[in-house]
């Protein structure tokens, strides 16, 4: 299989966020398909509209925690209930600017989290986790 572009999801309500991480992603040459999700609704609505298409679906998604709406552990249980519809795996990173060992902990035991990153998350992680996430 050919090392083809990533797409990257961020599914974040901090404007901020998603700029400063688009802009590094694209900076490190990660990718340059860059989903953006303000809530966990719209990205459940996306991947679910998308399952069957793998080209569409993003290959690494950039979980926030506290969302209006619906936040990071509501998208989780609504995910692993339709995850295998999907046309590929997705490796999902938690990402959170709480340091509350509760989170923490949840986001270990939960099965479709990858790692619990806490914010900012700097180029060097970016490059560090897709790298690690491409080898």
């Amino acid at each position: 299989m050919e090392n083809k572009t990533p797409i990257i999801a961020l599914v974040d309500d901090d404007k901020v966020f998603q700029l400063t991480a688009s802009r590094t992603i694209k900076a490190a040459q990660l990718t340059d398909k860059i989903l953006q999700f303000e809530n966990g609704e719209d990205a459940l609505v996306f991947l679910k509209n998308h399952a069957s298409d793998s080209e569409t679906l993003p290959d690494y998604i950039f979980l926030d925690i506290n969302m209006p709406y619906v936040d990071g552990w509501m998208f989780l249980e609504d995910y692993s209930l339709f995850k295998t519809k999907l046309s590929k795996p997705i490796e999902i990173y938690m990402v959170s600017s709480s340091i509350d060992p509760r989170d923490v902990d949840r986001a270990r035991n939960n099965e479709n989290v990858r790692q619990y990153i806490i914010k900012p998350v700097t180029r060097e992680k970016f490059i560090e986790l897709l790298g690690k996430a491409a080898a």
